[in-house]
């Protein structure tokens, strides 16, 4: 039989493989596209956006051909696995080969702005932003994006059986449960 420590480490072990599991799957089920990313150049400071905002070197925002104007998205440098979040807030010509065009201060979070370019993982926020871009493009053309729900574990509560017996009158070799 099994000592009681080799028992809590075998359990351990599986409950890390199933909760590693569980988070890679949501990861992966945030993915929205991979592609290579560029940054704003000093020319648009000051210019406005798609959205009617003011582009700021300094901000948090990003460039995109499709996702909706003021979705939050991550953005993971693949070289390096650093990763910023922003707000699209402009739109890049549908012609363009970038995915993505994101400010100079979140170029420089993920390193890259040295390379000028770098491949990139575009993700959802969180599973909120997945279902807005899922009920944003229920109707709509979305090649070039992964856009799919996500479908949420419901847990459900242990039940038990109570199999304990109160009292136990023997009468004649009956047994009754009072």
């Amino acid at each position: 039989m099994l000592d009681s420590v080799v028992k809590i480490k075998l359990l351990l072990v599986l409950m890390m493989g199933v909760l590693s599991f569980e988070a890679l799957a949501k990861s992966d089920s945030l993915l929205l596209q991979e592609g290579t990313a560029s940054f704003y150049g000093r020319k648009f400071h000051g210019k406005k956006t798609a959205s009617g905002e003011v582009f700021s070197l300094d901000s948090l925002t990003a460039a995109h051909k499709r996702l909706p104007l003021g979705t939050w998205v991550r953005v993971i440098n693949q070289k390096n696995g650093l990763s910023v979040v922003v707000r699209i807030n402009d739109r890049l010509p549908i012609y363009s080969k970038r995915q993505i065009d994101i400010s100079r201060a979140a170029a420089e979070r993920i390193e890259m702005v040295q390379d000028g370019l770098a491949k990139v993982r575009i993700e959802a926020l969180d599973l909120d932003e997945l279902d807005r871009l899922v009920d944003y493009y229920a109707d709509k053309e979305h090649s070039g994006l992964r856009i799919r729900p996500f479908h949420r574990v419901v847990p459900i509560p242990k039940r038990e059986l109570d199999l304990s017996l109160k009292k136990v009158k023997l009468e004649r070799g009956n047994f009754f449960i009072l």
